[in-house]
């Protein structure tokens, strides 16, 4: 299972931007910081900000800033929210062509799979993943945890 960039970016966001609580953080910051191309960090601020997990302030002085506290952002369900398809195997999807369908024993094995990897993350939460104060001087890259190779 590969988790797609969006949700890499995503928590690259959150970890930036939770490290900053004192102040709203930009998209051009962010991007820079992680070397990310700035309208596909702005797509991903959009549905961050939708699902409530940052607010964003337009404007010259505007940014972004987190909804919650890094204590109630739990991980899974940034993970639920940013990946389009969980659908990790063909028989997850209706419709799908698999002659198996039905009579495989693997379907249950895998959604158990499936439903242990999230559960496994639903028992973190931003605050865990974040540097300790101390830390927070040096630069963001050195904190960032790559959840995904996406090359």
């Amino acid at each position: 299972m590969r988790l797609t960039t969006m949700t890499d970016y995503a928590m690259r966001l959150l970890m930036y931007v939770g490290r900053h609580p004192d102040r709203l953080c930009t998209i051009s910051e962010i991007a820079q910081a992680y070397q990310i191309s700035e309208p596909h960090l702005m797509k991903i601020t959009h549905r961050l900000a939708q699902q409530g997990w940052i607010v964003t302030l337009r404007g010259k002085n505007g940014g972004m800033r987190l909804g919650r506290r890094p204590e109630d952002i739990c991980l899974g369900a940034v993970v639920r929210d940013t990946e389009n398809d969980l659908a990790i195997v063909e028989c997850f999807v209706s419709g799908n062509n698999c002659t198996l369908s039905g009579r495989c024993g693997l379907t249950g094995i895998i959604e158990g799979a499936l439903q242990q990897f999230l559960q496994h993350l639903d028992g973190y939460t931003l605050a865990d993943i974040l540097p300790e104060p101390a830390n927070c001087g040096a630069a963001p890259a050195e904190h960032a945890v790559k959840l995904v190779n996406m090359n």
